[in-house]
């Protein structure tokens, strides 16, 4: 496991943070869909790759870009899936165990992708 300094750390919260409140004023002010539009900016993703140039240098940023990029993807697909799943279970389950279940089924998913990628 790779350290990752203070610096960046806070230049990720702030990005990311930066980008759940945008998507709150922007679905506030154009509508849920608008909303859920904008929050799925990957803004950790790009503030993580931003901020790999802080703690890597060479083909160690390199390799680190690599790894953050494959992640991503994989990271992407799995919200993909827990979007269709929300909006299956929500409906009919109500928020609150509609949420439940989802975020259960969000973990194990997780955990499932985590130890198959693990060893590649």
């Amino acid at each position: 496991m790779t350290l990752i300094s203070v610096s960046a750390l806070l230049i990720r919260f702030f990005i990311g943070g930066s980008a759940v409140v945008v998507s709150t004023v922007i679905g506030k002010k154009l509508g849920e869909k608008a909303g859920g539009i904008f929050a799925a900016f990957p803004a950790v993703y790009l503030a993580a790759l931003l901020t790999a140039s802080i703690d890597f240098r060479g083909e160690a940023l390199i390799s680190y870009s690599i790894l953050l990029s494959k992640g991503a993807v994989i990271g992407m697909v799995i919200n993909i899936v827990i979007a269709i799943v929300a909006g299956y279970l929500l409906p009919r389950r109500g928020w609150k165990q509609g949420l439940m279940y989802v975020l259960v089924f969000w973990f194990m998913l997780s955990s499932f992708v985590v130890m198959i990628t693990a060893n590649v």
